[in-house]
Order: structure tokens, then C-alpha cells, then sequence
């Protein structure tokens, strides 16, 4: 395993959409571990292949790890099937976005299937965290990112603080 630089907002990798992986193979194997020691080294909750430079469809997430034991999950082509009706506004961080916060509006709970990195087929409810967290690494396979989610006075005041701190 090895540490993957993380790109950072404007590059041209984040606005980009993402192929699917066609299989499990040896390389996506490491190029899951690899983001899985790149996001805990960050400190993150969650790593998209694009935010490393790689524009397959492919998130890694541990949402409890800060607070106890590590519960990595690999999500291979993800998508979300349903939404729930609750919806929260929360504020989010983004490491292709460093030391800034966007105040975004997502559903408290979906239901997403993704392969996992043994080629099982899951399908789950993510609910609190884990659903904000998938929702937001999903956005970074479609190429969008939180200054994509938030509204023109906000991506202004967001900018104007990113580029003082870079």
C-alpha cells in the first residue's frame, strides 16, 4: 500500500465523470487500499478515485473510524436507487478542498448498491452520516463538488476563504 496525492479544487480531474470498473482486479484491489491509507492519512471519512487521479467509479468511506475501530467499505460502481423524504443541511468538508466548509442540503438516509471488493453485489440503507458521506463521495464520480451544491453567495464566501488559504 502507498499514500496517492490528493488533488485539489480546480483540477481538471474533479469535474470530470467516471467510467465504470469493469472488474475486481489486482489493480483496483490496490488502488483501493491505497485510497483506503491515503483517507485515514489525511484524516478523512471518505476518498473518491478521482480525487487521486483516477477516473473509474470507485469510493472508499469509514465513517465511525474517529471514534473507534476502523470499518473500512470499498464501493465499486456505486449507485443510488432511493432517497428518503427526510432532508438535512450539514456542513461539509472536502480534501480536494482543504481547511473550507460548504453548508449542503442532502437526504438523511438512501438506498445505494455497490460491489464490494470481493465481487459481491450489496444493497443497503446508509442513514445519518453514512448516507451524507456516500452521497458526497458519489457526486465526485459525476464530477461535482460541495461548490456544486451550494448557492452563489455561499461558493463566493466559500472561494474567497479557500484562496486566501492556498
Amino acid at each position: 500500500m502507498s499514500l496517492r496525492e490528493i488533488l485539489t479544487w480546480p483540477h481538471p480531474a474533479l469535474e470530470a465523470v467516471c467510467e465504470p470498473v469493469e472488474a475486481v482486479t489486482p489493480e483496483v484491489r490496490t488502488l483501493a487500499e491505497d485510497m483506503l491509507e491515503t483517507m485515514y492519512a489525511a484524516p478523512g471519512r471518505g476518498l473518491a478515485a478521482p480525487q487521486v487521479g483516477e477516473l473509474c467509479r470507485l469510493f472508499v468511506m469509514d465513517v465511525t473510524w474517529k471514534d473507534g475501530e476502523r470499518n473500512p467499505v470499498v464501493c465499486i460502481n456505486p449507485d443510488i436507487l432511493e432517497r428518503g423524504e427526510e432532508v438535512a443541511r450539514a456542513d461539509e468538508g472536502c480534501l480536494s478542498i482543504p481547511s473550507v466548509t460548504a453548508h449542503v442540503e442532502r437526504p438523511t438516509s438512501v438506498r445505494m448498491v455497490w460491489t464490494d471488493l470481493e465481487g459481491v453485489v450489496q444493497d443497503q440503507w446508509l442513514t445519518g452520516f453514512a448516507a451524507l458521506c456516500a452521497q458526497h463521495e458519489l457526486d465526485h464520480l459525476d464530477g461535482i463538488v460541495t461548490l456544486d451544491r451550494v448557492d452563489d453567495a455561499q461558493r463566493t464566501t466559500i472561494l474567497d476563504a479557500y484562496e486566501v488559504r492556498v
